[in-house]
């Protein structure tokens, strides 16, 4: 169920930068257009790393198995 969470949460986040980076081509040049484009590259690279802290997580806790184990034998 955790994974399915987190594919909806890191479609989103894309969608939403794609969305922002639209919008902001549409805008004139400025200040305006610079945030926006800003905006939708810092929503892309939290997409990125959600998608890292995720298989991070996933193989964590095999490294303390194998750390607990080795203590113990």
């Amino acid at each position: 169920m955790g994974k399915v969470v987190f594919l909806y949460r890191s479609l989103a986040y894309r969608n939403a930068a794609a969305d922002m980076l639209r919008k902001a081509r549409r805008l004139p040049r400025g200040a305006e257009r610079s945030a926006a484009r800003r905006y939708a590259r810092a929503l892309r690279d939290l997409a990125r790393t959600e998608a890292w802290l995720e298989g991070r997580v996933a193989r964590e806790p095999r490294a303390v198995q194998r750390m607990t184990s080795a203590a113990s034998g």
